[in-house]
């Protein structure tokens, strides 16, 4: 991923905080033709590893050799900036427009797992961590153990070894601090969700 200087995110636990808020990623590898696949999938990132799982009945996996290379790519939202958002464009008019986003990309080594506990474990963890912070969480026990059994049989479990580590957020840091306000509040302006959370992105990395 090309990261400018000024769209550098170094600091680990910002880039955990963004995947973690995400929740999902697009696996990435090389299928047996030479072409890419990929597969969305929730995560968690727990140490060094990145613990995912997918359908059984996806041919991706099958593509999978030990210690595969593969890419995880998580996107947080992102939003088109009108040059009419910056104050600069009545002054001299060289804007143009661009895209404000954040990304992370985690690369390393993936292997594959069948084994049933190691599946179980997987999904408890995801579980525990996407219910966390809900009055009543659900829990992977509170389902019958046969019917548990029955659905870990129709997925695989995935392992990636985080080896890179690539965090970006391109957030107008280029421009001039009444363009930047000028962009939040022109997204804030549009209403829309997703612009609404880029103007979130600014503002804090603007209290930063």
């Amino acid at each position: 991923m090309y990261v400018p200087r000024f769209n550098a995110v170094a600091d680990d636990a910002e880039i955990r905080r963004l995947v973690a808020t995400v929740g999902a990623g697009e696996l990435i590898t090389t299928g047996p033709d030479g072409y890419p696949l990929a597969t969305r999938l929730p995560l968690v990132w727990d140490g060094d590893r990145v613990l995912l799982h997918m359908a059984l009945a996806n041919p991706h996996w099958r593509s999978v050799e030990p210690d595969s290379p593969a890419l995880l790519v998580v996107t947080a939202p992102e939003a088109y900036v009108s040059p009419a958002f910056y104050p600069s464009k009545a002054e001299h008019g060289r804007v143009v427009p661009t895209w404000n986003y954040s990304a992370v990309q985690i690369a390393g080594r993936l292997t594959v797992h069948t084994d049933p506990a190691w599946k179980r474990a997987q999904v408890a963890l995801l579980t525990d961590t996407m219910e966390a912070g809900r009055t009543e969480p659900w829990a992977v026990d509170d389902a019958p153990a046969t019917y548990v059994d029955q659905q870990l049989k129709a997925i695989v479990g995935l392992e990636l070894a985080v080896e890179q580590v690539a965090g970006k957020a391109k957030l107008s840091q280029n421009r001039s601090a009444a363009d930047q306000a000028g962009v939040v509040a022109g997204l804030r302006a549009t209403g829309r969700p997703r612009d609404l959370q880029v103007a979130d992105a600014m503002d804090r990395l603007a209290g930063d």
